[in-house]
């Protein structure tokens, strides 16, 4: 298994990943051999939220020149996490059967995901 952070390379910032955010949908550079139960365990450690869902998408590297030599940029993956914008209470009997609620703490956007890059 690897470390959380050898999952999460960056937050991968264009225009529309910067509309998704308002879903709660974030996008993210990750290692090309990350499954999607590793990446939701990497941002759910790393960020402190709980994640609905993640989707993966692996783009090859473009061919590039520089002069008359020729060669390829690397090759990538990218991933979008959807997290919990709303963690409501879960309520519960006891064994008593009184009425037990507990909070969720998770957080509701990652702050982090503006600063960085």
């Amino acid at each position: 298994m690897r470390v959380a952070e050898d999952i999460i390379i960056r937050p991968y910032i264009t225009e529309k990943s910067n509309d998704g955010i308002a879903d709660g949908k974030y996008t993210f550079m990750v290692n090309v051999k990350a499954t999607k139960t590793e990446i939701r365990h990497a941002v759910e450690k790393l960020f402190q939220v709980k994640v609905l869902s993640v989707n993966t998408i692996n783009i090859k590297g473009k061919k590039k020149r520089m002069g008359v030599h020729e060669g390829y940029r690397p090759d990538w993956k990218k991933a979008i996490v959807k997290i919990d914008t709303d963690p409501s209470p879960v309520e519960y009997l006891t064994e008593g059967g009184k009425m037990t609620t507990i909070s969720k703490k998770y957080k509701t956007s990652i702050e982090e995901f503006d600063v960085a890059q």
